[in-house]
């Protein structure tokens, strides 16, 4: 299955994995660029030298190509870019900030750079820096979202119309059916993040990864606008948020409920009551905790089946 996105990356199938908080460490990773696609540690929830020794693994795990996400905000981000190159990584996914800040800076380092973006004026911004693709994530993702809420399948069309670079969807893609879907949209590939968190190898606690398979639709919601839009599983955490709400707090006192570390007590410590749960919308059709592997044969089997069936139209 080749196309630009695999050749951009020198991978086998067009499949991007999310680097997820909490969630995308080297085992994940690695699995997933075993299985033919491009695995990415989540540095977003690492320390710099915790960045540094999952890189290091990493490389022991796969001889496959693999990278690291970066959250833009990241408080570390110079040594954090400093470990990345140090350490050889060829491809950097940023997210969550202007791709100017360091598009530039990775690219004469040699290094692969993809940006994600919410919106088409972020996806002509991020092409206008020098990227190399985009990714155009939907606001049924998990995690933090875009303000503009703009769905995956309405935003992949509009960036197309506009962009020339590689572009990944993001947001609401677990099956081969979605990746089809997205590809005919304009998609030259995905970024799946909710359906790897519930793997084998994804380092999420086993309580969230539970947590999971119990999502119906309707039971994630996108909250938190003030501060950083975010899609949470309903529970207890949740419920104190609305709560608030009802009250028109300040920005302080909404800063002050949420306190610190809420998503990793809530996916790495498994506390499904104080935690942040952090999914997307697509939960509603994972039911059951599998391996990188077998992820991948259900969707690559679902797609060149899709493909069958598109052809009977």
């Amino acid at each position: 299955m080749e196309n630009k996105i695999t050749q951009l990356f020198k991978i086998q199938y067009p499949i991007i994995q999310g680097g997820m908080i909490w969630v995308s460490g080297w085992k994940l990773a690695s699995a997933v660029s075993n299985a033919g696609g491009l695995g990415l540690i989540g540095a977003g929830s690492m320390y710099p030298e915790v960045l540094r020794e999952h890189i290091q693994k990493c490389k022991k795990a796969t001889n496959k190509p693999f990278g690291v996400n970066v959250p833009m905000l990241y408080p570390q981000i110079d040594k954090i870019m400093n470990i990345i190159i140090e350490e050889g990584v060829e491809i950097v996914f940023t997210s969550a900030g202007n791709p100017k800040t360091w598009t530039a800076w990775l690219k004469e380092k040699e290094i692969t750079v993809v940006h994600v973006v919410s919106s088409v004026k972020f996806a002509l911004k991020a092409q206008k820096a020098g990227v190399d693709a985009i990714v155009c994530e939907g606001f049924e993702a998990g995690g933090h979202n875009g303000r503009e809420e703009t769905t995956t399948f309405t935003l992949i069309p509009m960036v197309k119309e506009v962009i020339h670079i590689p572009i990944i969807a993001a947001g609401g893609i677990a099956t081969g059916k979605g990746m089809m879907a997205a590809m005919v949209l304009g998609a030259n590939g995905v970024q799946i993040g909710s359906r790897f968190a519930a793997t084998l190898e994804s380092s999420a606690h086993q309580n969230f990864k539970q947590s999971i398979l119990k999502v119906k639709d309707g039971d994630t919601k996108l909250t938190l606008k003030e501060l950083a839009p975010v899609r949470l599983i309903k529970n207890e955490f949740y419920d104190q948020i609305e709560a608030l709400y009802q009250q028109q707090p300040t920005l302080d006192e909404i800063k002050k409920l949420l306190g610190r570390a809420r998503a990793k007590k809530g996916i790495f410590e498994g506390d499904l009551v104080n935690g942040e749960l952090e999914i997307g919308q697509i939960a509603g059709l994972i039911d059951e905790v599998k391996s990188v592997n077998r992820v991948f044969e259900e969707i690559l089997k679902e797609f060149n089946d899709s493909k069958v069936l598109i052809n009977r139209f």
